[in-house]
């Protein structure tokens, strides 16, 4: 069998790492989530980043879902007027399960090592008559805005995407979002920067295409 001579290579990756509602994240992974709030809140968390809640059903966090539809009931006393999703890429870290009433888990997971609880769909737990999904993220910091999902008419959404596009070229230029030189990704682990063995050009692994030039 004659041998073959490959340099280079295309891939295409799925950004939005969407988790099903009864799918445990993965360790090092992010995942996309829903968040609803206000305009004015919106505006607020684009420009300085979430707020740890005091308290709620789990206890304080950041509290948001991987069902879209889930985020547009909130702030469940705002009008439709008055409501935006935030989409979000989430580090969810080290998961807890909390799927009943009065686990004995329920508001100190974080106190036990834990990142976020995850409380799964139709669990019965009465604290979620809707038995939609939930999440609540202790640490703010692990979650990014990456987009609006929903807005109350076009020139908000506009307005929101343009301040989360302002914010994220400020973080570029600060160079303080742990992405990769080469490839821009951020995909957890450092990667592993090294010569293409074919034409010698300096290459990540994660690099969408490499065609060697020679």
């Amino acid at each position: 069998m004659a041998s073959i001579i490959f340099y280079g290579w295309e891939v295409f990756y799925d950004e939005d790492h969407h988790l099903q509602a009864d799918q445990t994240p993965k360790l090092g992974r992010l995942y996309t989530m829903y968040h609803g709030t206000t305009v004015q809140t919106a505006r607020l968390i684009i420009k300085t980043g979430f707020k740890q809640s005091a308290d709620g059903m789990l206890g304080p966090g950041v509290y948001v879902s991987r069902n879209q539809k889930k985020a547009e009931r909130y702030p469940l006393k705002s009008p439709p007027t008055d409501r935006v999703v935030l989409k979000l890429s989430i580090d969810c870290g080290r998961v807890k399960k909390i799927d009943k009433d009065n686990h004995p888990l329920q508001k100190s997971w974080y106190s036990q090592g834990y990142d976020t609880a995850w409380v799964p769909p139709n669990c019965g737990m009465m604290a979620v008559p809707s038995g939609l999904e939930e999440d609540c993220v202790y640490d703010p910091q692990r979650i990014e805005v990456t987009d609006i999902a929903l807005a109350p008419n076009t020139a908000i959404l506009n307005e929101l995407q343009q301040l989360i596009a302002q914010n994220k070229k400020g973080s570029s230029n600060s160079n303080s979002s742990g992405t990769c030189t080469v490839c821009k990704l951020k995909l957890g682990p450092a990667h592993a920067i090294q010569s293409c063995w074919g034409c010698g050009e300096t290459i990540c692994s994660f690099l969408t295409k490499h065609v060697c030039n020679r």
